[in-house]
């Protein structure tokens, strides 16, 4: 039997084939759906061991890695599998792990003997995979060559095409990339990948009200409890705050975005909720300390220890914000990962930032600026640190520098960029 990709795979259930389809399709199209229909089929053929594999993925995204471990254990264990079904579930058993940069390896060295394995292939693919979490410089251009490498073997596949959509966008070609999602959505509607890609792509032009327009009305019908869900909140109330419309902003935080509204993932809702806070406060907003009290409770409940670097960057702002000093001296004392060595010095800016201390987190912050990329998260995330740089500059009567770093590194925002004093 062959799945939608052309894959050989070992069922010999037709409905457990026709379920695994339906899983793939709604899993890479970021809807909550695909845990359901990859559990019907592991019912229906409780030895097709990719069905376990996908659903190790499903219960990933759903924020439930106990159940996934357990979902790959048993997929691993089952006989007459392929020697590709074997190598997919290894690179899923060393994800679920703990080493990413094993399972990084693995996967780039799969899709090289089976580039149609999707499920496989999309571990590496997005800002949020393991080449957006390399913690590599130039991992952006590394993941814009991954999905080059691959598209020519996926036709005019929608969910390819909108991987390598975003790889554009992130390389600083949003206008080459916004036909091809605009093509995608066309192919496939509820691809919520696609829709969060050009809600990327249109931030990146600068085009406020039409992103805004659009992602309101796409979000209409998509299930809260998908994977993206939060996040896509998060981008609906960053372009409220853009457009000045700070009622809009607190709304989707309060609904979609903040912790105990969030139904996203753990490293989503305290990124997003740091982010969208922070730079709310930039742009003049009142942002009352038990927000900040409060989210520096749920990181340090959900990451009480570093090693995730994007997770660790916006904890450490929680946790200054908040007031929090043993908290964020943890994550200055121990920071490590991927990104480690550019954790310790953020961490210590936002302690300077939260004290007024603007020219010592002026000395922290320069050397991070270089290489952002690093940190992970996409171009849009990555303005949270721009802003609060040039607003560091701002406080020290720095303004003609405060503009040339803006129009040279973030021309896009800087004719009217969500800064208090800016003129």
């Amino acid at each position: 039997m062959l799945d939608n990709y052309d894959n050989a795979i070992s069922t010999s259930s037709d409905q457990a084939r026709e379920f695994y389809d339906q899983g793939v399709r709604h899993f890479l199209g970021g809807q909550y759906a695909g845990l359901n229909a990859f559990a019907q089929s592991v019912e229906a053929d409780p030895d097709f061991a990719l069905a376990h594999a996908g659903l190790a993925r499903a219960q990933m995204m759903s924020g439930d890695m106990a159940a996934a471990k357990a979902s790959i254990t048993t997929a691993a264990s089952l006989p007459n599998v392929t020697p590709r079904e074997q190598s997919h579930i290894s690179a899923m058993v060393a994800l679920l792990s703990g080493d990413p940069v094993g399972a990084r390896k693995q996967v780039q060295a799969h899709v090289l003997e089976y580039p149609r394995d999707a499920m496989a292939a999309q571990l590496c693919t997005n800002v949020f995979g393991l080449i957006g979490f390399s913690g590599k410089v130039g991992r952006e251009a590394d993941l814009l060559a991954y999905t080059q490498s691959l598209l020519p073997h996926y036709g005019d596949d929608w969910w390819m095409t909108s991987m390598h959509a975003l790889s554009l966008c992130e390389t600083g070609q949003a206008e080459a990339s916004l036909p091809m999602m605009e093509k995608t959505l066309a192919q496939n509607a509820h691809n919520a990948n696609g829709a969060h890609f050009k809600a990327h792509a249109l931030y990146e032009i600068g085009e406020v009200k039409q992103g805004r327009a659009y992602l309101r009305d796409w979000m209409a019908g998509y299930d809260n409890r998908s994977v993206l869900h939060s996040h896509l909140s998060w981008h609906e109330a960053l372009w409220a705050l853009h457009d000045d419309d700070p009622d809009a902003m607190w709304l989707a935080v309060d609904a979609g975005v903040a912790p105990g509204a969030a139904t996203g993932l753990p490293i989503n809702v305290l990124t997003d909720t740091a982010a969208i806070y922070y730079r709310a406060s930039l742009a003049g907003e009142t942002v009352d300390p038990a927000r900040w009290a409060a989210l520096s409770d749920y990181a340090a409940q959900f990451f009480p220890n570093t090693g995730q670097s994007f997770a660790d960057l916006h904890a450490a702002l929680s946790h200054a914000m908040a007031g929090e000093g043993a908290r964020l001296a943890h994550i200055i004392e121990t920071a490590k990962g991927y990104a480690g060595d550019l954790v310790q010095p953020m961490a210590k800016a936002w302690g300077a930032i939260a004290r007024e201390d603007w020219s010592l987190a002026l000395a922290e912050m320069t050397p991070v600026l270089a290489t952002t990329e690093r940190l992970g998260g996409s171009r849009a995330q990555r303005d949270l640190l721009e802003l609060a740089y040039v607003n560091v500059l701002l406080r020290l009567g720095l303004s003609d520098e405060a503009h040339r770093s803006l129009a040279m590194r973030r021309p896009v925002l800087a004719p009217k960029p969500p800064l208090l004093g800016w003129s």
